[in-house]
């Protein structure tokens, strides 16, 4: 079966194709287990092969690796058959390996610490050097990362950061979306709350928004998506498994988050995947499917370290799942009442 697309074109510039599965890179970027290039071109590879016509990376997974192996996976790729987007807002800096950052997260790369940097010349420079590793002449989309409080530490830091976007790197946002370098931008970070904040002090075009808007967590439903329909702002959907526990199911040891799911989530995980046996459907391809039912959703992106993971993540994104399944979600509590499920 094809893979669906959808079109985005806020601005009238012409838009960008999507599929409605895309390609998170970040464990193609030696996230938590080191991988060989050939391992990571074979996943790049049966995505491509499954229709997969989206691609998104960023500075940070594997300080530069992830970028770097995409170079060679693109490079014999047609340009105007793909999209892709990479992240601004960290700059790499070459470094001894006992001043190295990314310990215990990220295995095998080069030694690099990295530098918040959201000003004006900032963004310019990630760009540059993304250029270079990617190895190709245009990014369609770039996204300002990582302004959140898990990686900022405080919500005083991430406004400070917001300030310092707002300031600096989104003029310089503008400036490659005015000069047709680039056809939209955004942020991709972990939290609805700054996408709203950002939404109500930028002409923001689209955002990566990880985790959180998902079979398990549709608070982005409070007001953010509201605000992103009414100004035509596209979705990435990131994280649609919630770091995993959608994918395993309530196992022992699941994660949720980043870290080990408590309890109260393992139940909840539970009754939703009761919910999808009674209807034949895998909990994952259910999780893969919900957030496309949003209006303003473009395409989701889980990520997959190897050939198998990214069969499954395929097979999620062709899954037919029955009207029912969603209404009895609702009528369990177990999904919000406002939460768009289709016609």
């Amino acid at each position: 079966m094809a893979l669906k697309t959808r079109k985005w074109d806020r601005l009238g510039n012409g838009g960008l194709g999507f599929t409605e599965i895309g390609m998170g890179t970040a464990p193609l970027g030696n996230l938590y287990r080191a991988i060989s290039d050939d391992e990571a071109h074979a996943v790049l590879e049966r995505a491509w092969e499954g229709g997969v016509r989206y691609y998104d990376t960023a500075p940070l997974y594997g300080y530069g690796l992830s970028e770097t192996r995409l170079n060679r996976f693109l490079r014999g790729k047609p340009r105007d058959e793909y999209t892709l987007s990479t992240k601004v807002g960290r700059l790499l800096h070459a470094c001894p390996p006992d001043q190295a950052d990314g310990a215990g997260k990220w295995f095998e790369v080069p030694n690099r610490h990295e530098e918040y940097d959201y000003s004006y010349d900032g963004v310019m420079r990630s760009v540059e050097f993304s250029l270079e590793r990617l190895g190709v002449d245009r990014i369609d989309m770039l996204f300002a990362h990582d302004i959140d409080v898990p990686n900022q530490g405080s919500r005083a830091n991430v406004n400070a950061k917001v300030d310092q976007l707002m300031a600096g790197g989104y003029h310089a946002l503008e400036a490659l979306r005015g000069e047709g370098v680039i056809k939209a931008f955004g942020a991709g970070v972990n939290e609805w709350e700054v996408c709203q904040q950002l939404t109500e002090r930028g002409d923001y075009d689209m955002f990566l928004l990880a985790g959180r808007y998902t079979l398990l967590e549709q608070e982005a439903l409070e007001s953010f998506l509201p605000l992103a329909q009414s100004r035509g702002i596209g979705i990435v959907v990131g994280g649609p498994y919630n770091s995993g526990i959608l994918a395993t199911g309530p196992r022992q040891g699941a994660y949720y988050n980043y870290e080990l799911a408590p309890a109260d989530i393992l139940e909840k995980v539970r009754k939703i995947q009761e919910i999808c046996k009674t209807h034949g459907v895998r909990l994952v391809d259910a999780a893969f499917q919900f957030p496309l039912l949003h209006p303003c959703v473009v395409s989701v992106i889980p990520g997959g370290q190897g050939v198998a993971e990214m069969e499954s993540n395929l097979q999620a994104a062709t899954a037919a799942v029955p009207a029912q399944l969603w209404a009895d979600l609702k009528a369990r509590g177990l999904m919000r009442q406002d939460a768009p499920v289709g016609d």
